[in-house]
């Protein structure tokens, strides 16, 4: 059986942030400058390059207000995750054409495809339940919003 990975144990309270940009490529780079403070992304410009080429081959804008921005590379160590919350919306090309309030960036080795699927899986399994949706939205800050992560596992 496959080894079970918990959301929060993926990230801590310094890879949530509160997103201020206003369109959809500059909040991806909002995002990638928190991700690629971690260590298992080995080279950051490889792995920017591949999530925007993900992005341009289909938006990662799953609907429900939630992107998936993600891209798996050689160069990265073991999966890495961070959180991008914009109370306000913003336009993303999601396949229902609402706003994404949400981002979930992943990344992951290139050899990690079951566990990878699977990652997947589970958190859109999470994300579409609307109460961890207004839970994310009211929190007072990426302290509490960590804290519901957890809560969720």
């Amino acid at each position: 059986m496959a080894e079970v990975i918990h959301i929060s144990n993926l990230l801590d309270e310094s890879y949530i942030i509160d997103v201020q940009s206003k369109d959809k490529k500059s909040a991806l780079e909002e995002m990638l400058k928190v991700i690629c403070k971690n260590d298992l992304i080995t080279k950051p410009d490889i792995y920017r390059k591949e999530i925007f080429k993900r992005e341009k081959l289909m938006s990662t804008g799953i609907g429900y207000e939630i992107a998936i921005p993600h891209a798996r590379h050689k160069s990265i160590s073991n999966f890495v995750m961070a959180i991008g919350r914009i109370k306000d919306g913003l336009e993303y090309e999601s396949i229902d054409d609402k706003p994404v309030k949400l981002i979930f960036m992943i990344g992951a080795s290139d050899s990690q495809d079951k566990a990878y699927i699977s990652l997947l899986s589970r958190l859109m399994l999470r994300l579409k339940k609307p109460e961890f949706m207004d839970r994310m939205m009211q929190a007072k800050n990426t302290e509490e919003m960590y804290n519901i992560i957890k809560d969720y596992k």
